[in-house]
């Protein structure tokens, strides 16, 4: 049970992908509503938002700035001031997300932007450690890498789909 425990929160990113998609089709089910793509969508990015922005970014800031060693020593580096700023600046995402969950495209849209900026920088800085340092840490180069890439594709899927089932849903009007 520690080992699973552990994996969870070492792999974060991907225990917040599920716990968001466990949500979404909870709600889903509580909610009773007729299962429309309109109504599976917002399940899905308003989860999306709430786990894999807000969450997931809380628990960044606060192993960045509480934490800072081990957070460096998982991904392979020393300590240093920059833990701080990565800290805060995931700080900020989080409250995005939160405000997110509930809110309209236009702000869900920047709410996508912002993070996916910071996660593509990010999976390209754990490349250029990969090639130039060999730093392939669990945190640099395993299933965080990996989210890095893939979380905001995800994002800007959900985003896509949400624009065009409002978009109909204008024209319908």
């Amino acid at each position: 049970m520690e080992k699973f425990i552990t994996y969870f929160i070492y792999n974060f990113t991907l225990t917040f992908l599920i716990l968001g998609f466990i949500f979404s089709v909870v709600s889903l089910i509580i909610k009773k509503q007729s299962l429309t793509k309109k109504h599976i969508i917002e399940a899905l990015f308003s989860y999306y938002f709430l786990f894999n922005i807000g969450i997931s970014f809380m628990y960044n800031f606060i192993m960045h700035v509480f934490f800072s060693a081990k957070s460096a020593s998982f991904i392979g580096w020393e300590n240093s001031p920059f833990q701080l700023e990565v800290g805060f600046a995931s700080l900020g995402f989080a409250v995005i997300g939160f405000i997110a969950f509930k809110s309209n495209i236009s702000f869900r849209t920047a709410g996508i932007i912002g993070p996916a900026c910071f996660l593509w920088g990010a999976a390209g800085g754990h490349i250029y450690q990969m090639i130039t340092e060999h730093n392939f840490n669990p945190g640099n180069a395993g299933i965080i890498f990996w989210s890095d890439v893939f979380l905001p594709i995800i994002g800007f899927i959900l985003l896509y789909q949400q624009y065009k089932i409002e978009k109909i849903s204008k024209i319908r009007k």
